[in-house]
């Protein structure tokens, strides 16, 4: 749900309420214009850490680091894990480190999705079974490669230092501006951030249904592509291509064209995964061999976030409900049309 929140410093924000398994949360974004289109919106943090932890999140850290994750036993990554992605073998800093909790949860959403509308493989992808055990994988073959390869996993930590860059410059001028724009706001030159040429590698958030040399395919949360053109045509669509994708998506290699919204929305939301993931590092950091950070402290962002709104949770039930129902009739008079024809 979204709803206008307030005018600061002659930027206006909008507040979006999401309700994800039952868990209510709030996020900022702020509006702007763009090629005589209103309104785009980029995410605005209710807080950023101090410079320092952008800093030490960013270089590199004394000695590679090797960390357990404990996924083992979650279903999305004996899903995945298999034959999509597979986690790096050791962290030479932060920043490769947020890159697979960003992976992470980009996945197990697509799981948790699939599971949902029953669209999920009962025997999972291309991979044995364990004898006995019903769907339970195999643990993964390490001799075998993965459909996200290292190339495009480093691309990604590209992505992530750039934006813990563009954090650390934004958390230095926090409460001195009107707001950063480095960091996944329109620039002076009215640019988006998704059309910013540094950034180029997307992580797919949410279904898309897309069309790739003639021929429909989805993209899912967790497939990545690649931003090929800079310029939105005429219909404010961009060409991208595809780096890396699970069964029965757009295949790899593919090129198509995505909307300048969708495009921005992805990466909102691999904002809001970072910011994610820098909150459980600041968690976990000096433990499970993870190095001691040197400053994990907080400060004020854009805006403050609002309340969760509390009635949300039952105004979507009730939209769902009508939708349902709306689709409900539909095939009822689409059923009932083909009838008579006959």
């Amino acid at each position: 749900m979204q709803r206008n929140y307030v005018v600061r410093n002659g930027n206006t924000y909008v507040s979006r309420t999401y309700v994800v398994h039952n868990v209510t949360y709030t996020s900022v974004y702020r509006s702007y214009s763009y090629g005589g289109h209103c309104c785009y919106y980029g995410y605005a943090p209710a807080y950023y850490y101090h410079p320092m932890y952008y800093g030490w999140a960013y270089n590199p850290w004394p000695a590679p680091v090797y960390y357990g994750w404990g996924w083992q036993a979650e279903p999305w990554y004996g899903y995945y894990g298999p034959y999509y992605y597979q986690p790096y073998p050791m962290y030479p800093s932060a920043a490769f480190w947020l890159t697979d909790y960003l992976v992470a949860a980009s996945l197990r959403a697509s799981y948790a999705a699939s599971l949902e509308v029953g669209s999920l493989d009962p025997l999972g992808p291309d991979f044995p079974l364990v004898a006995g055990l019903g769907t339970i994988p195999v643990a993964p073959d390490a001799s075998k490669s993965v459909v996200m390869t290292k190339e495009v996993k480093d691309q990604l930590a590209e992505e992530v230092k750039a934006q813990l860059a563009a954090d650390q410059a934004d958390a230095g001028k926090s409460g001195k501006t009107s707001g950063g724009n480095s960091g996944g706001q329109a620039s002076s030159g009215g640019s988006l951030p998704a059309l910013d040429p540094k950034r180029r590698v997307f992580v797919v958030h949410n279904e898309l249904s897309v069309v790739a040399d003639g021929d429909e395919c989805s993209l899912t949360d967790g497939d990545v592509i690649s931003r090929i053109s800079d310029t939105p045509d005429d219909d404010k669509n961009v060409d991208v291509k595809v780096l890396a994708s699970k069964k029965n998506n757009c295949a790899v290699g593919k090129q198509m064209s995505v909307s300048l919204d969708d495009l921005q929305e992805m990466h909102n939301h691999f904002r809001e995964q970072l910011t994610g993931g820098m909150d459980e590092l600041s968690k976990k950091q000096g433990t499970g061999g993870l190095p001691k950070a040197p400053d994990t402290g907080k400060q004020d962002g854009e805006v403050p976030a609002p309340a969760a709104d509390s009635s949300a949770a039952k105004t979507l039930k009730e939209q769902q409900a009508e939708a349902d129902k709306t689709e409900s009739e539909v095939k009822q008079e689409a059923a009932s049309s083909g009838g008579g024809s006959q």
